[in-house]
């Protein structure tokens, strides 16, 4: 684990478990596996960093840090891609675009650091000034996936540093190598110890004993809707702060005037980049009836030639899923929607061409609003696509879901755009465009898709605590008794 500044065993007599290569399904590295008495020792660090060095910072002086940071993962980015890419699976191009990301996000809340201030206000009181001030909220539990665990774990990360809170980290039970190798660098940038700490295990217990801690302050979630629902519940407990960033079952509406060319990459892009294993994965596909057949018959012949492949191959375009678990789930659902009458026109299976965890990717249509494929979260390469006939009956569909995380619109009129992105009940709405995102732009979702935005001002102030403060300026404090 990485704890007050050191990488230590665990208290449970160096009790340790395996991560896995999904592409070889192999085990390649070796982790603690921690329990409630290392999250104890981790908290304690945490508090013992707010109270002294971190939580003495100005900052300018976080700013100055947090540039640092970026500077260092910069020059690991090599190094932090090939962790990512064989403890996820990831296509190792695309983790290096990610550990570009990380960069850009801590250097977004460096520029934050030293602005993020309270304001006077003015009262009806002339005796009286009044102003407030922004305050760490204190000791930060964040709780991190597998799908993207460095990238997710900076939108969490950078806007907590930047506000001057103290961190204890559990990443993913299957790709914990990248918080863990942060450590090191965080240090070298300036973190003092005791504020960034990891602790790993595999199973619930360190979660659980993250989400219930009466010293940590705030929860900040990123994972499946169930389990964000008991964490939520855990940290209520506590009357702990939480940000959940959830599951999302998001829809791609292409309209007949959409340019098609545009269309067919961002439908693609929205459901088969990383295998479909994102939150913000369009798996959705609404279509006008007027170009419905041409429109599948052409995303049938494009994903039928996208290349499956190890992770690490240059030619690769998507990889395997994360683990054995997942992999079945998937083909578990695709098997289902088969059983409720979607039809399946690509996918559908494992290919043989490779070992590890893959999935085809998997188109249905012929889709029906109640099927599980049409409602329930798959966070794999299948994509469900069902027919409209009029612009009302196209956002119905949209929003016939308990999920509201993101939605793609894609139309050639400016007014539609408009008309349709206001009525879409979606945290995010791409309009001609899908999966784009930046460290400034909030993000999160309505509904079961969680609580809370992350990323931009929104992320300072959920890393945060307003402080009011009353000066009375003439110092004749009335008797409250006198007549």
């Amino acid at each position: 684990m990485f704890v007050d500044g050191k990488h230590v065993e665990t208290s449970r007599s160096g009790r340790t478990f395996d991560s896995v290569d999904p592409s070889t399904q192999q085990a390649w590295a070796r982790v603690p596996d921690a329990d409630a008495s290392d999250v104890d020792l981790a908290v304690a660090a945490a508090n013992q960093a707010l109270v002294g060095p971190w939580g003495e910072t100005t900052g300018v002086e976080r700013a100055r840090v947090l540039r640092s940071i970026a500077e260092k993962i910069l020059q690991n980015l090599d190094y932090l891609a090939e962790l990512e890419a064989r403890d996820s699976g990831r296509l190792l191009r695309d983790a290096k675009t990610q550990v570009r990301l990380v960069v850009d996000w801590f250097y977004y809340f460096a520029g934050l650091a030293d602005k993020f201030t309270g304001q006077t206000i003015p009262t009806g009181h002339k005796n009286m000034m009044v102003y407030t001030e922004a305050v760490p909220v204190g000791t930060v539990g964040i709780i991190v996936p597998w799908n993207a665990p460095l990238l997710l774990l900076a939108w969490k990360l950078a806007p907590a540093l930047a506000v001057g809170c103290t961190v204890v980290v559990k990443p993913s039970d299957y790709t914990p190598a990248t918080a863990l190798a942060l450590g090191p660098i965080l240090q070298e940038a300036g973190v003092p110890d005791g504020a960034f700490n990891v602790v790993t295990g595999f199973g619930p217990a360190v979660g659980e004993a993250i989400t219930a801690h009466p010293r940590i302050n705030k929860i900040a979630f990123t994972g499946s809707t169930a389990t964000g629902m008991l964490v939520g519940k855990a940290a209520m407990s506590n009357m702990t702060r939480v940000t959940l960033e959830l599951g999302g079952k998001s829809a791609q509406l292409v309209f007949e005037d959409a340019d098609i060319e545009s269309a067919l990459n961002g439908v693609m892009n929205g459901i088969f980049v990383a295998s479909g294993q994102t939150c913000m994965a369009g798996s959705r596909l609404l279509l006008h009836e007027s170009i419905h057949d041409k429109f599948v018959a052409e995303l049938v012949k494009r994903a039928e030639a996208i290349r499956i492949g190890p992770p690490t191959d240059p030619s690769t375009q998507i990889g395997p899923i994360v683990n054995a678990k997942q992999h079945t789930s998937i083909l578990e659902k695709i098997a289902t929607a088969q059983r409720q009458g979607a039809t399946l026109v690509c996918g559908g299976g494992v290919p043989s061409s490779v070992t590890g965890w893959y999935v085809e990717p998997t188109i249905f249509t012929d889709v029906e609003p109640d099927m599980e494929i049409a409602q329930e979260e798959v966070f794999g390469p299948v994509m469900a696509v069902m027919k409209f006939s009029t612009e009302a009956e196209a956002i119905e569909l949209a929003n016939n879901t308990r999920f509201g995380l993101a939605a793609g619109v894609w139309s050639q009129s400016v007014h539609r755009a408009h008309r349709v992105s206001r009525q879409l009940r979606a945290g995010t709405v791409w309009v001609n465009t899908y999966r784009a995102f930046s460290p400034a732009a909030p993000f999160g979702g309505f509904g079961h898709s969680g609580l809370g935005r992350e990323n931009g001002l929104e992320a300072m102030r959920s890393f945060s605590e307003t402080r009011t403060v009353w000066i009375e300026m003439e110092g004749e404090t009335r008797d409250p008794f006198s007549v």
